[in-house]
């Protein structure tokens, strides 16, 4: 009888697309960068402040795959995680756009679905847990508007005004006016906001506030995995460097950000090709100056970071061998084969992790369908590393598209 679990950790693999399946049983890799990883999680559990962390890697070398290993590991330790891949449809040059996907991406523990907003319906009038997001509203966010949301949504048995708030709190902002009606019609007192809302300026005031909530509900803290963070460096010259500056308010968020940790992954080619090249530290001017001093903040942060060590030849036949054990499980047969013959495939395969792995694949699926590999040799080996396997580089950045 097959390992269902077994076969759908090989089906992930093949696919090559990464997955948290995938990242749950492949937790050994890199144990140095895991150590800080957990280190600097285990900071934000133990002090409750947050902060954040930079990764980079070459294409192909397991950055994803790293983050899903993060993603289980928070998980373990009772902490929502979110996870989203940044570029043109996931901006972080605006915040309020950023925000709906960060929510939408988002994951309680021991939930394989995202969607934690069922959590509101805890909020009851004079509940620990509405008072005590109301005081922080108040207290600790820029704009009050969440205080009136909140109290509205303890207090109304209205379906359709509970449906509005639950849109606003996804990213659909309600309006001012409409916030003030629903609330005089709530609680019968008047609405008075002590800044008037604006989603380009207060958006950061909901991921304070989810940060609040969560812990509110009984979590230990938030995580938040940006992937493909490259993807900055084709964008507009003052979206760049308004990226750069939001990208602070997770690296070294202020005191009202609770209990989150924050993972960014690069490519590893990102300074050279994109902070040197485009001379980004010279385009901060185009910030005002606090601004400017945040975006060189994050500037500097991606410069200190180190590239992920390629994988050890331990490293990579400890990963091989699992995939032996898994593909044996999968379809319920003994191959016969030692990790040291299979990791002869592997070192014929290529020079990237992902390549290494469906070669490894590959080589299992033909013994275990024709009871022998002997028609894959080294050359077919090589082809399959470079089939549909192009490195990006973001050298392929389009110059004359940077004049915003």
């Amino acid at each position: 009888m097959y390992d269902k679990e077994a076969r759908r950790i090989i089906e992930a693999l093949r696919s090559g697309v990464p997955s948290r399946t995938v990242g749950q049983y492949f937790t050994e890799a890199r144990p140095m960068v895991m150590q800080q990883i957990g280190k600097a999680m285990d900071t934000v559990l133990e002090t409750g402040k947050s902060n954040g962390s930079i990764i980079r890697g070459r294409y192909g070398e397991g950055k994803t795959h790293l983050l899903n290993t993060v993603f289980n590991m928070a998980h373990q330790n009772n902490m929502v995680v979110s996870m989203v891949s940044l570029g043109k449809e996931i901006p972080m040059h605006m915040m309020n756009v950023l925000y709906p996907h960060i929510v939408n991406n988002t994951y309680l523990p021991g939930h394989d679905q995202p969607g934690f907003l069922e959590l509101l319906d805890r909020l009851t009038p004079n509940s620990p847990q509405a008072n005590r997001l109301q005081l922080f509203a108040t207290r600790e966010l820029t704009c009050d508007k969440l205080y009136y949301v909140l109290k509205t949504y303890a207090n109304t048995e209205d379906a359709d005004i509970k449906t509005q708030l639950r849109y606003d709190l996804e990213g659909d902002f309600i309006s001012t006016p409409t916030i003030k009606r629903m609330y005089k019609e709530t609680t019968k007192e008047t609405c008075r906001m002590n800044v008037s809302f604006s989603k380009t300026k207060h958006t950061v005031d909901y991921f304070h506030f989810l940060s609040e909530f969560f812990l509110t509900m009984g979590y230990e803290g938030w995580v938040i995995l940006f992937d493909e963070a490259e993807r900055i460096g084709f964008f507009t010259k003052k979206q760049r460097m308004s990226t750069y500056k939001n990208m602070m308010e997770f690296l070294t968020p202020p005191s009202s950000m609770k209990s989150t940790y924050s993972l960014f992954a690069f490519t590893a080619s990102y300074i050279d090709e994109v902070i040197e090249k485009k001379q980004e530290l010279a385009n901060t001017e185009v910030l005002v100056p606090e601004d400017a001093e945040k975006a060189r903040a994050a500037l500097a942060a991606i410069g200190r970071s180190s590239a992920l060590p390629s994988l050890t030849v331990q490293e990579i036949k400890d990963v091989v061998g699992r995939i032996l054990t898994f593909h044996e499980k999968a379809y319920d047969w003994k191959s016969n084969v030692s990790v040291d013959a299979l990791m002869q495939i592997v070192d014929a395969s290529g020079f990237l992790l992902r390549t290494k792995l469906r070669a490894t694949i590959e080589y299992l699926d033909q013994l275990y369908l024709y009871g022998t590999a002997a028609g894959m040799a080294v050359s077919d080996l090589e082809d399959l590393s470079l089939v549909g396997e192009e490195v990006p580089s973001l050298g392929m950045f389009d110059e004359e598209k940077d004049e915003g």
